[in-house]
């Protein structure tokens, strides 16, 4: 029984590896292809307009790539804020509703109701579910103002 385990195991970890070794390898012959491509642009370049604007060239290049890159780096970053924001905002909500189902809060509601008496606590209630009903109306309305700008 457990030689099957171990034996599950070590074929797992071999197709790891072996597919491992194979993006390593395929990530090392992408690195030595544009290596090639960058150089073969730079003497183009320099052929035709010297080693200055060779240079600056490559120097331009590069700085458009790093720029995507930071681009999209603060868009992904942004996105994730975004998401969790939102489940912030979901698990808040969710805390809010699951309270009202709690059976401790259930018992103390009722002890409560029976210590003051229910012809005692019916204005207090019906006030509540006023202000209650007026509270989740605009929990549920976006915001007519919003702290960023609009894009």
């Amino acid at each position: 029984m457990f030689q099957r385990i171990i034996d599950g195991i070590s074929a797992s970890t071999g197709t790891t590896v072996r597919l491992t070794s194979l993006a390593a390898g395929a990530a090392f012959a992408l690195f030595i292809t544009t290596c090639f491509l960058c150089a073969a642009a730079f003497i183009s370049v320099l052929n035709t307009y010297g080693p200055v604007q060779a240079c600056l060239a490559g120097a331009g290049v590069f700085f458009l790539l790093t720029l995507a890159a930071a681009v999209s780096y603060w868009a992904y970053k942004r996105e994730l804020r975004k998401q969790a924001q939102i489940a912030a905002e979901r698990a808040a909500k969710s805390a809010a509703s699951s309270m009202l189902a709690d059976p401790m809060l259930l018992a103390t509601g009722l002890q409560i109701v029976r210590a003051i008496g229910v012809k005692r606590l019916l204005p207090i209630l019906a006030i509540g579910g006023v202000a209650l009903g007026i509270l989740a109306s605009r929990a549920g309305m976006p915001d007519e103002v919003s702290a960023e700008p609009a894009e």
